[in-house]
Parts: structure tokens; sequence; C-alpha cells
């Protein structure tokens, strides 16, 4: 896909909790947004933190193509992120996107399919789950949190699909990790999985004993998001790749993972 560095305008800074911020973006030139893909990302430039010298990398959280919006769901961090969860409406951010591969279509309408997120890993999972809706599948989500203060985006998720929710300390749905809420004991075609590494190398392993074709969306650190700084690399068994130009998309079965 063509790739595009543009300035965009913050229409609205949701603050979700002291830890997360929504922002909601346009293009600062009036014109269209890009095509971008689910699973996709863009690297934010920070101007307004000197200490902050790279560009971030943010999954794309959800595209409004008739509100011309692009929106950035973003943790707090470190100072950078923490720069950009404080920008007002009306300030410009510099982007480069779409950056990235993206998720596999499932081959049929009638496989089950569950979208897994953890913490701020949810954050490419809404996009996917609005756009596989659209393609007539029928997608549900898994959406695991330390308690119910950490809850992101329920009700944004519940217009694509069925939400289960899972918490540390049962605060709210099922207690304990995603991998233990009881709607993995029924049986999926695709699990779809972004979160901390552990997180997603559990449901790695659980995907792995079943034999469930899983795509994992990983996050290291991607710095230049071309390649071209090695700082993303992962060991797979095409060998070391960059993951922000061969993913942030891997089967499990590509990657050396010990599940």
């Amino acid at each position: 896909m063509k790739k595009y560095i543009l300035d965009f305008r913050i229409a609205e800074n949701v603050q979700l909790h002291d830890n997360y911020a929504l922002l909601k973006l346009t293009p600062a030139n009036g014109q269209p947004l890009p095509p971008m893909l689910p699973g996709q990302f863009v690297e934010v430039r920070v101007d307004r933190s000197p200490a902050t010298f790279l560009r971030r990398p943010i999954s794309i959280n959800f595209v409004d193509y008739d509100r011309n919006e692009l929106w950035l769901l973003i943790r707090k961090a470190g100072e950078g992120t923490r720069t950009l969860c404080a920008l007002p409406a009306g300030e410009t951010l510099n982007l480069v996107l779409p950056l990235g591969n993206t998720f596999t279509l499932p081959e049929t309408p009638d496989e089950k399919i569950l979208l897994v997120g953890g913490g701020v890993g949810i954050a490419p999972m809404l996009y996917w789950g609005k756009y596989l809706k659209e393609k007539g599948y029928t997608p549900r989500f898994l959406l695991g949190f330390r308690s119910d203060k950490d809850l992101l985006q329920y009700e944004q998720f519940k217009q694509w699909g069925e939400v289960y929710i899972s918490t540390e300390d049962g605060s709210l749905g099922e207690k304990g990790f995603v991998t233990q809420h009881s709607v993995l004991e029924q049986t999926f075609d695709r699990l779809y999985v972004c979160g901390p590494k552990p997180m997603m190398v559990a449901v790695a392993r659980y995907a792995r004993e079943r034999n469930i074709f899983c795509e994992v969306s990983l996050e290291n650190t991607m710095a230049c998001g071309v390649g071209a700084c090695l700082c993303c690399v992962e060991d797979t068994v095409e060998g070391h790749v960059c993951v922000c130009k061969e993913g942030p998309i891997f089967n499990i079965e590509k990657l050396k993972w010990q599940i």
C-alpha cells in the first residue's frame, strides 16, 4: 500500500481515564483519509517533547470514513505518549501511515471467530471487528483488563459483536486471565490476538494444542516503521525479520515462541 506523511488535526481528545486517551484525528488539509487496513499502525512525531527523538508507533484503533476520522488509543507509558495524551483539540500531529500488514480474512462466513485483546492490545481489534462485520463475518470479542476501572471502549465493541470480559481481580466479567475465560471452552476456527506478550503466548499455546488458526499482533519497539533501524527484529522460522515491515501480524506457526 502507498505510504503517506500527513498532518492531522486533533478533532477530539477523549480522556478515557488516568492512563489512556483516545485521539480522534482528521486530515489537516481536509482531504479524505487514505486507505487503511485493520492491524496496521502509524508512526507519530512527538513535537512538544524535547527528550522524545523518535516517532511513536501507535495501532490504528478505528477508521470512520463517513466522519473522515482516524482514532488512536494511546496508553501513557513514557514522556512521548504522555505528551500525546495531553494534546488539546485543534493541535496538529504529523503521521506516517499506513504501516505494516493486516490480518488474514476467514475463508468462509460461518467460521467461528474470536478476537482477543488485553489492555491497550484491544486497540487494533475494534477496527478489525468492524471490518469483519461489514464483510459478512460474525466476530466475537474477549477483552482482558486488570479491573473494571481499566475497561476500555466496551460500548464501541458491542456495536460489532458479542463481548466477553475478564478481569484479574474479578471486578467485572469473569475473574482471571483471558485464557481462563469460559468462552474458550467453546470451539473456534480462528483466533486473533493482541496484548502483552505473556498473554499472547498463552493464547498461542491454547490455539496450537487445539489446532486452531491463530494470528498475533506483535508490539515490538518500532522506531522507524520501515525496517531501517532494526529495533523490532523478531526471530521466525524464516529467519530474523523486522516486525514493522513483515508484521506486525504473524501467524503463530511462523514465530519461534516456546509454546
